[in-house]
């Protein structure tokens, strides 16, 4: 079993971009979220067994959606996980299109799925106790592609690892 989700990956100029602003956050207790984790989850799948991966990989294939540019330009504190995040306000239609298709392909697949409202954010740091006052640069995300990435847990800690990429 690996536990698995979809995801948009970020560019080097973007990674960059975010790890800058990440570095800026200054709370005492905060765990920040490596800059090679930085990612946007479209769909969280959780344990997954290697056939439901293959089939998951194979009707990911068929989806198509135009490439579309994110703008994060919201830091928020979720009191419920205790992260603090970034976050759009406005976003592109294909998003949407994405992870409607994703979510779909996911319940054929027997995958149960979240019901809440699709909310697209960039997880910063964990173990928050509130929002950060301070002043944010908008960042641009462009995406022309999604992935689907395996957590792994190491004696460093979380790692994501891209399986494959569409």
């Amino acid at each position: 079993m690996k536990r698995l989700f979809f995801a948009l990956w970020p560019d080097e100029q973007t990674r960059k971009q975010l790890e800058t602003f990440n570095q800026s956050v200054k709370s005492q207790g905060l765990k920040k979220v490596k800059a090679a984790n930085l990612h946007v989850t479209l769909l969280f799948l959780g344990n997954t067994d290697a056939a439901t991966e293959l089939m998951l990989k194979q009707m990911a294939e068929s989806i198509c959606v135009e490439p579309f540019v994110l703008t994060f330009e919201r830091l928020e504190f979720w009191r419920k996980p205790r992260i603090l995040c970034l976050t759009t306000q406005q976003y592109d239609p294909q998003l949407g299109i994405l992870v409607d298709a994703i979510k779909s392909m996911a319940e054929q697949c027997g995958i149960q799925t979240e019901e809440r409202r699709y909310q697209p954010h960039i997880t910063l740091a964990r173990k928050a106790h509130g929002l950060i006052d301070m002043q944010i640069r908008p960042i641009q995300w462009r995406s022309d592609s999604f992935c689907l990435i395996e957590s792994c847990s190491t004696a460093d800690g979380v790692h994501y690892q891209v399986l494959q990429r569409w």
